[in-house]
């Protein structure tokens, strides 16, 4: 699964489309180099007034940001880890970031049009 995802992203990436790779962390910009994530751009804030339709993000962004993205025809894989809850807020090396099993998986996200009341939520989401 991990290395169908990399030669899509490899694919992106030979269209001349930027790759973004959104973190603050030293220990994620590591573990992303030797995964061998092809990465034009390391940011640790995305302007998505500079992304474009056809661009690849990666990172761990709220849900919101992902929606506009995708609106935008942008790919986004998020960073998933499974972090204890005492080691979280804490700078994770590469190999802890392993560890916790760091993997990224793409995420498609739209924007409900409609206001979602109470009414909603019972009818379709509580079961």
């Amino acid at each position: 699964m991990v290395r169908q995802v990399y030669s899509e992203m490899e694919r992106c990436h030979s269209n001349k489309n930027t790759t973004w790779f959104v973190t603050r962390h030293a220990g994620a910009q590591e573990w992303a180099f030797d995964e061998g994530l092809k990465v034009d751009q390391v940011v640790d804030h995305l302007d998505t007034d500079e992304v474009k339709k056809g661009d690849i993000v990666i990172g761990s962004l709220p849900v919101n940001m992902v929606a506009s993205l995708n609106e935008k025809g942008v790919r986004y894989f998020h960073l998933i880890l499974q972090i204890p809850r005492e080691m979280r807020g804490k700078h994770l090396s590469a190999d802890r970031m392993r560890s916790f099993g760091a993997r990224i998986e793409e995420y498609v996200v739209v924007k409900r049009t409609k206001k979602i009341v109470d009414n909603d939520i019972n009818e379709n989401f509580a079961r």
